[in-house]
């Protein structure tokens, strides 16, 4: 089969009209020619890491979603499913990968449960990252989100770290503000990447001393403005990710929207199509075709190298998208979980009353929270709370934060990283526990109550994936979210991904467990109270 267009080719910085010949899936020939071409054909853009749980969809149906927006591969993390499910899930997560000819790598993930401070629904322990780093399918060791472990020398860290270095695999980095000579240190234990970089100076610091930044663009985290300004003098070292995409934000755009952004600010096309292909193609050794004689023949036709529409994507010389429509077929799912806790009563999220609070403010497209003390008559300061969902105890973890902006009712999700139990924030006891009920009886999903209606994503694979098509379900999430802003009143930009990281204890300042409050500083809890 044959394709014109003009071939944008990255490792010759040259874009000329081209006649690209495919044949049992690879690139047989590249021929000049004459004449006059109106479209463009580049390699496929490659997200560098993802947790694809965060989609809420398994791996066959994100693809199905991404390829349309010419994403051909990504750099996958499964601890999300991993702390649910163990090895156990990892390999669900394999298994569902072939079903697609999108090209997925996995990592190991060293850090499940990232910490002991939680609650988890399983472990991976050096003997389980020994036997995943041994799997044709698992490329690096996932992001070492314990940095403090790293630093004081834990041996089960620097153990799963050191059986990666003797595989002679990368080893991604979580290292949130981490700096001078610790983050000297950190670097030194082996690890080659951060995706957790907030502002330019950190980024400049990592890069300066041998990291490889990911400029990440998520749901809920957004670092591209504060990070595009390296990419000039930085490229070579640079790549673009989402680290975790709601399904609905996934199907209106990917990576794509990323190198357009950039290429509108001005930064040179090739640089910015290089972060977004061939750095993470050979950071992580992907079997991914660049667009040579010989590669497997992936690649995606674009309409300009300015809005990179995506009129075409193939994989493997088989055609997966066309104008905006998948032609990846969806496919049934057995459903794996987890689940084993009762309904609450509402009596069980009551919290002495306090004159000084200790409250989690919320910042708006940032993993970072800060601590704040407020006294109760201060306005949008709510509820929040982790309910062990693993076993029926006591509810320990409740706390107040500010920033959602509820006015009504509560919003609920047993997607709460990365243990995965049930978090939610409300207005009152009563909506708090209507709303964690309804994701207890359908054994994990997204909910969302008014004091007159209720609203349920059931999420049926580990708690945190559903099985239903892709498309469908990213409809479903739109209409909670939209739910949660304009009926409940949440001013943030995506509340239930916003939600979702108040469990997230490895992200300073103040997060919440289901053993409760927690300074994510210096790893201690703290009372929510500090008058007692």
């Amino acid at each position: 089969m044959e394709h014109r267009a003009n071939l944008v080719d990255i490792h010759n910085r040259s874009t000329k009209p081209s006649i690209i010949t495919v044949e049992g899936g690879r690139i047989v020939s590249i021929k000049a020619s004459d004449e006059r071409c109106e479209h463009y054909i580049l390699p496929g853009f490659v997200d560098a890491h993802i947790h694809i749980e965060s989609s809420m969809l398994p791996p066959c149906e994100f693809a199905r979603l991404a390829v349309t927006h010419g994403t051909l591969g990504a750099v996958c993390d499964p601890h999300e499913i991993a702390n649910v499910m163990g090895i156990e899930g990892v390999k669900y997560m394999i298994a569902e990968s072939h079903k697609t000819p999108f090209k997925f790598i996995f990592g190991a993930s060293p850090c499940v449960p990232a910490t002991p401070f939680e609650t988890s629904g399983d472990s991976l322990g050096v003997d389980d990252i020994a036997t995943l780093l041994d799997m044709p399918e698992i490329g690096f060791l996932s992001e070492v989100m314990n940095f403090p472990a790293v630093l004081s020398g834990d041996r089960d860290i620097l153990s799963k770290i050191a059986l990666a270095r003797e595989a002679h695999k990368p080893i991604d980095g979580h290292a949130p503000a981490l700096v001078g000579d610790e983050l000297t240190r950190y670097i030194e234990a082996g690890i080659s990447t951060d995706h957790e970089a907030f502002g330019h100076e950190e980024g400049e610091e990592k890069l300066q001393k041998g990291m490889k930044i990911l400029i990440r663009e998520g749901s809920a985290a957004k670092n591209f403005e504060a990070l595009h300004p390296l990419i000039d003098r930085h490229y070579r070292d640079m790549m673009f990710c989402s680290d975790d995409k709601h399904p609905d934000d996934l199907m209106r755009g990917h990576i794509d929207k990323l190198v357009s952004r950039a290429v509108a600010l001005g930064h040179n096309l090739y640089n910015v199509l290089q972060m977004a292909t061939l750095n993470p193609i050979e950071h992580y050794g992907l079997d991914i075709g660049m667009l040579r004689v010989g590669d497997s023949a992936d690649f995606i036709v674009v309409e300009d190298l300015s809005s990179f529409r995506v009129l075409q994507s193939v994989i493997s010389g088989e055609e997966v998208a066309r104008d905006g429509e998948t032609l990846l077929p969806y496919q049934m799912k057995e459903p794996i979980n987890r689940f084993d806790t009762q309904p609450k009563r509402v009596e069980e999220f009551y919290l002495p009353k306090c004159n000084a609070m200790e409250v989690i403010d919320v910042v708006d497209h940032e993993l970072m929270t800060y601590e704040s003390i407020a006294k109760p008559s201060e306005d949008d300061i709510l509820k929040i709370a982790v309910i062990n969902r693993y076993s029926n105890t006591p509810i320990k973890g409740i706390a107040h934060v500010r920033g959602f902006g509820l006015r009504d009712g509560a919003i609920a999700s047993s997607v709460a990283h990365d243990s995965h139990n049930i978090i939610v924030v409300g207005c009152s006891d009563e909506a708090m526990a209507e709303a964690v009920n309804l994701i207890i009886e359908a054994r994990g999903g997204i909910s969302a109550v008014s004091s007159t209606e209720s609203h349920l994503l059931p999420l049926e694979i580990a708690g945190i994936m559903s099985s239903a098509d892709g498309f469908e379900v990213a409809i479903r999430y739109e209409e909670l979210d939209r739910f949660a802003k304009e009926s409940l009143g949440s001013p943030l930009g995506a509340p239930f991904m916003t939600l979702s990281f108040m469990a997230l204890l490895v992200i300073p300042e103040l997060k919440l467990s289901d053993k409760g409050l927690f300074d994510g500083r210096d790893f201690h809890f703290v009372s929510p109270c500090r008058d007692r």
